[in-house]
């Protein structure tokens, strides 16, 4: 590739050249250099996605379950059978190991799974004769139009959250990917239409905040998907209910992860180190602050300095354990945090902004990074830093440990690590986050149970996928009906099929 490759809209089945003459560079993380432009779109491509996908609607809120299911069949085999090109496309454009890109497609292949099985949940209710000769039903019909915002973390994976759900339900979809790695969004859109989709139920609008307003805004669009970080999810949220529309905006995290004295300390090093450096620590699930209970501090961050020691920093495309960072300027704002550590009294354990990695000099590099004492009024502990830097706070008792996680604003995701049972149960119910592990660093549920956080991680009422993505994508409408007489649909002796 090179840095003059354009990567176009997908529109009502097809490239998109878009009216717009604006466009931004798309890079090779772990070369720094651009590998392609992505086309900005503007308002105006934006209404000719939306109106793109209410004409498709017409006809796919009609159809019927089998044939939204056979098109959910065959995008699942089809995705399945190529994952491995889907991987290298993130690993080129986001800078995540190869093993770490195919782990997201198979998290997100889940969910595809999940709205295979849809017709189960979306069937409806019936009560017979509840008055004398009187039904009442409850069917769940489709939105219509729905739009995506999906950032660039993971681009393959958040995206597959909203969109089987919402096409299975009979929606429309134009989904607006993050412009960092924008590729993947246009890649499944073929791989849609590859499965059968018709011409308009996806598409894709590149771009920035204009098209992300113009997507908010559009009186046709009825509800809105978005993940990101905490301002931007309450700007969505409050522009896009302001403009009567139904949302589910995830917004950021500070994920802290309790270590009791009782706890297998190489298993809970080794769970820090992998939930702390994971893809760069560029996920919203991320360990970002171990809380070490008096007196294991010592022992884990000695246990933890070690495993570090062996973590490879490199191309993902190679050995690495470890990527670069999505792009300069981030790598410099996360490396930034190490100076502020330092100057707040705390202590850098291990510093990466030193690391010799197994890649292009120019490469957007930073090493895994151990910071402990950390201050808590430090910007170190309060910020969410979305890097491979991992903070240790000391407290004195379990007690303490839970009134420092449940201080904090946000209540994405949380872990504790103890052999204690009645311990891990007392902090279940304790803590007030959205997603709690028990000997799990990244408690992500799987497809039929729901994700999201609590208090500034979660704006709007429903989590994504799950039973929570079924209800929001659907409506009910309840019917009461009553018929004098029988009516007769003919004789046809065939054996009754499914059209």
């Amino acid at each position: 590739m090179t840095g003059t490759e354009m990567l176009d809209h997908w529109i009502d089945g097809g490239p998109d050249a878009g009216s717009g003459t604006r466009s931004g560079p798309v890079y090779d993380p772990a070369k720094g250099i651009v590998a392609k432009q992505v086309r900005f779109g503007t308002a105006g491509d934006v209404d000719r996605a939306v109106q793109a996908a209410a004409k498709a609607f017409t006809s796919w809120g009609n159809a019927s379950i089998a044939k939204r299911q056979q098109v959910l069949f065959a995008f699942r085999e089809l995705l399945n059978a190529r994952r491995s090109e889907l991987a290298e496309i993130l690993t080129a454009e986001h800078g995540k190991v190869l093993s770490d890109a195919a782990g997201e497609i198979a998290r997100g292949l889940e969910v595809v799974e999940f709205a295979c099985g849809m017709p189960h949940l979306t069937k409806g209710t019936y009560s017979l004769n509840a008055s004398t000769d009187v039904d009442v039903y409850t069917v769940k019909e489709p939105l219509g139009v729905v739009g995506i915002i999906s950032p660039f973390n993971f681009p393959a994976m958040v995206p597959l959250w909203f969109f089987p759900i919402a096409i299975a339900a009979g929606n429309t979809v134009v989904l607006k990917p993050s412009e960092k790695d924008p590729t993947s969004a246009s890649w499944m859109a073929g791989l849609l239409k590859e499965a059968g989709l018709p011409d308009g139920v996806f598409n894709v609008v590149h771009g920035d905040k204009e098209a992300v307003d113009a997507l908010l805004e559009h009186p046709e669009v009825s509800a809105i998907s978005f993940v990101g970080s905490t301002p931007i999810a309450r700007h969505v949220y409050e522009t896009a209910t302001r403009a009567g529309k139904r949302v589910q905006a995830l917004g950021g995290a500070k994920n802290h992860m309790l270590v009791l004295p009782d706890a297998d300390l190489d298993l809970a090093a080794d769970a820090a180190v992998n939930a702390g450096f994971g893809s760069a620590g560029e996920r919203c699930m991320a360990i970002s602050v171990l809380v070490a209970v008096d007196p294991v501090g010592d022992d884990l961050i000695g246990k933890i300095t070690e495993r570090m020691a062996t973590l490879r920093t490199g191309d993902g495309r190679g050995e690495a354990d470890m990527g670069p960072l999505i792009t300069r300027e981030h790598r410099d704002k996360v490396a930034g945090y190490l100076d502020v550590a330092s100057k707040d009294g705390a202590t850098v354990v291990v510093d990466g902004r030193g690391v010799r990695a197994d890649g292009e000099a120019d490469g957007f590099w930073l090493g895994p990074c151990l910071v402990d004492n950390v201050p808590t009024s430090s910007t170190v502990y309060t910020d969410e830093i979305f890097g491979p830097v991992l903070s240790v706070v000391r407290v004195g008792s379990y007690a303490e440990g839970v009134e420092l996680i449940n201080s904090v604003p946000y209540g994405n995701g949380t872990a504790i690590f103890t052999n204690d049972g009645g311990a891990a149960r007392r902090f279940q119910r304790d803590v007030e986050v959205g997603m709690v592990g028990v000997n799990v660093p990244i408690p992500v549920p799987v497809a039929y149970h729901s994700f999201g956080g609590w208090k500034a991680s979660m704006f709007g009422d429903a989590k994504a996928y799950g039973p929570h993505g079924v209800e929001f994508f659907t409506r009910d409408k309840t019917i009461t009906s009553r018929w004098l007489d029988p009516s007769h649909g003919g004789l046809n002796l065939g054996f009754p099929q499914n059209d």
